[in-house]
């Protein structure tokens, strides 16, 4: 199998247990709290990720990455940062699930990529093409009509993009295995963890049913493939193609909030997400023909190269 049909094939797979990871949130019954689930993702992420570590047999790149980033002050924070950026799109997430909010959860997502742009803009300081403007534009007309609607602004989809464009921010500007990177951000936020379980929790540390804390600890499973699926996509295919597959994710979810959640969906809160649509088709759109523009100005660059050795 070719190297790129594999990665599509993985990536599709990420996408889609992110988007159906709502159904598990729902198993866990709602005597355990949101910041209680939390906590129980973190612990059981960073022991899932040394048990990978270990059985992969990768612990000595691991421990190369860590002494790395211990000697570089600005990695360290940049990561402590990351961290808790991850950490405040998680709680969001699981707390909108089990507020019965999977449609505000799915629209947190949908926003992601323009929020991206955004930011890019604002703190990189990379232009912003006028497709670019006219996509967040129309993203933010659907914000307005879904507040207008609803008489509140969707503040858990805006902290949940924005959380997570911050965390990549952060991630950017150093290079990480996938491993490495998920194992040091669950410990940083480890102490903060256990210190709330077990002084802090009104139920304390794993004291509920059997079952419960099964799927307390398989928590740390679903959270931890995905990202390593996706880690894995994105060495083989393009970040173009990685754009289109990542609305499979959203968009799950908002199916299974209308059809199985039965959550209330209106023709005005359809016409609101229309906007954003619009404006994810156009920045779609305007990724894909400047990746295309890049794709033909290296091929004619290769082709200029090998014509001057020709000559010479």
């Amino acid at each position: 199998m070719k190297e790129s049909k594999k990665g599509v094939i993985v990536g599709f797979v990420a996408y889609i247990l992110w988007g159906i990871i709502p159904l598990y949130w729902k198993l866990i019954p709602s005597v355990v709290g949101a910041l209680d689930i939390l906590a129980y993702r973190v612990i059981w992420s960073f022991v899932f990720m040394v048990i990978y570590i270990l059985l992969t047999k990768r612990t000595g790149k691991f421990l190369a990455e860590c002494r790395e980033i211990w000697q570089d002050k600005k990695k360290l924070i940049a990561i402590i940062l990351a961290a808790l950026f991850i950490s405040i799109n998680w709680f969001t997430f699981i707390y909108t699930v089990g507020q019965g909010r999977v449609t505000e959860a799915s629209l947190g997502y949908y926003m992601n990529p323009l929020v991206n742009v955004l930011l890019a803009t604002l703190i990189l300081k990379e232009p912003l093409g006028r497709l670019g403007k006219i996509a967040c534009g129309f993203a933010f007309v659907g914000v307005i009509l879904l507040t207008i609607q609803t008489g509140t602004i969707p503040v858990s989809s805006l902290i949940m993009a924005f959380a997570f464009s911050f965390y990549g921010l952060l991630k950017k500007g150093f290079t990480l295995s996938s491993y490495t990177g998920l194992t040091i951000e669950t410990l940083v936020i480890l102490p903060i963890a256990l210190i709330y379980l077990l002084g802090f929790s009104p139920t304390g540390f794993m004291s509920f049913s059997g079952n419960v804390n099964l799927l307390l600890m398989g928590a740390g499973i679903v959270t931890a493939i995905p990202l390593l699926l996706f880690a894995e996509a994105a060495k083989r295919i393009s970040y173009i193609i990685l754009g289109f597959i990542q609305y499979v994710n959203p968009t799950i979810m908002l199916l299974l909030a209308v059809f199985v959640f039965n959550e209330p969906y209106t023709k005005e809160q359809f016409f609101a997400f229309s906007f954003i649509w619009v404006g994810i088709g156009i920045f779609t759109y305007a990724t894909a023909r400047s990746w295309k523009k890049e794709q033909q100005f290296e091929k004619h660059s290769m082709l200029a190269k090998e014509t001057v050795l020709d000559e010479e």
